[in-house]
């Protein structure tokens, strides 16, 4: 589906009394504005206003350009869900995602939209991230990131994963979520901590007296990987294991066929640290695949979230009013994606200029399919 139609999809929460400023023309409006390097309500105005011409293109905007007060009322009162759904739909409609391509989940905290006078916390966004593609593929906003359990399963059923590797950090090691991936035709790799204390105790137990042993007589997979430059050496090593006899009642994990240690050993100069995760799979003893997953997760920290912080500003925003945070996010999002689907090897900062300073190349940006 075009993003034209997606966003005319997208249910407007006004009386038609209201409505001066057609929903579609308004989302339009933030997401082309952002794409160009606009930060906020104000500046989102400002770039309408100075391309109204460019903008009517696409659609009538037979009233102008809303103000800034007029776009923050809207947004704060758009139901957040409706817009995520909207991102989740065209974002997989042009995105392919292949068999066994990681999908990472995590969250990241929007750390100004927090409102001490109302009382109101930060808004905590849930992502997921397709490694391959290099595309966000959906978001669920929750009140806090304790609330990332209940926020997983809603953003998974947004999604198609049939065939995709589902990787998540310990909040979301859970038998619901786990079950949840394994209905949904995908396979998981979920990091285990203290937040599930037996299993996380028995994996260690595990493994250590399997390596003590130098897992003599044990059904093993393993490999190693070294990445060196600028002065640090990185070596990383991966053993899977299918043997889940010692695991408190393993049945209760849907699908799980292994368990996994990642081991992360960096040499800075003389110095040595070193870090050993563990995992639960419903993949078999393949370290080179977990291994994979593993590493490709950090995509979603590197490639969408330090993007949104230090690109697009998204920690110095002051918005904070209802659901305008989430949907700005969302914005943010939707012109990330539509940055990154346009194939120059430009950065994304100077991409947005371009898009700030070109019609046809922001023309291309936004609807090229």
């Amino acid at each position: 589906m075009d993003l034209l139609s997606e966003l005319a999809a997208v249910e407007d929460p006004r009386s038609d009394k209201n409505k001066l400023y057609p929903l579609e023309e308004i989302l339009l409006l933030c997401i082309c504005a952002i794409a160009s390097g606009a930060d906020g309500w104000e500046a989102i105005a400002e770039f309408g206003r100075n391309k109204l011409g460019w903008l009517r293109g696409f659609l009538p905007f037979a009233n102008g350009i809303p103000s800034e007060d007029c776009l923050g009322w809207v947004m704060a009162r758009l139901p957040r869900r409706a817009f995520q759904q909207a991102f989740a739909a065209w974002t997989q409609s042009v995105a392919r995602l292949t068999g066994g391509e990681v999908v990472a989940i995590d969250g990241k905290t929007l750390r100004r939209s927090h409102d001490r006078r109302n009382g109101t916390r930060a808004i905590h966004m849930v992502s997921a991230w397709a490694s391959a593609n290099r595309l966000s593929l959906g978001q669920v906003a929750t009140a806090e990131k304790s609330n990332e359990i209940t926020a997983i399963p809603e953003l998974l059923a947004l999604l198609e994963l049939k065939r995709c590797i589902v990787s998540i950090d310990a909040m979301g090691c859970q038998r619901a979520i786990a079950e949840q991936i394994h209905a949904q035709g995908a396979d998981y790799v979920l990091a285990v901590k203290d937040n599930q204390p037996e299993l996380h105790e028995a994996i260690v137990d595990y493994f250590d007296t399997a390596r003590a042993g130098d897992f003599a007589g044990i059904d093993s997979d393993s490999c190693e990987d070294t990445d060196a430059g600028h002065g640090r050496c990185e070596v990383r090593r991966c053993r899977v294991v299918e043997d889940l006899r010692t695991l408190p009642d393993p049945v209760r994990w849907r699908g799980i066929r292994s368990i996994a240690m990642v081991e992360a050993e960096r040499h800075l100069g003389k110095e040595v640290s070193r870090e050993v995760r563990y995992y639960i799979s419903s993949l078999g003893a393949d370290a080179r695949r977990i291994a994979q997953a593993v590493r490709a997760h950090w995509g979603i920290e590197n490639q969408l979230h330090w993007v949104l912080d230090v690109t697009f500003r998204e920690d110095d925003s002051r918005v904070r009013n209802n659901h305008a945070p989430a949907n700005l996010n969302t914005c943010r999002q939707f012109a990330l994606n539509l940055l990154r689907r346009e194939p120059s090897r430009a950065s994304i900062k100077r991409k947005r200029l371009r898009a700030a300073l070109n019609d046809d190349y922001r023309a291309k940006v936004m609807f090229a399919q």
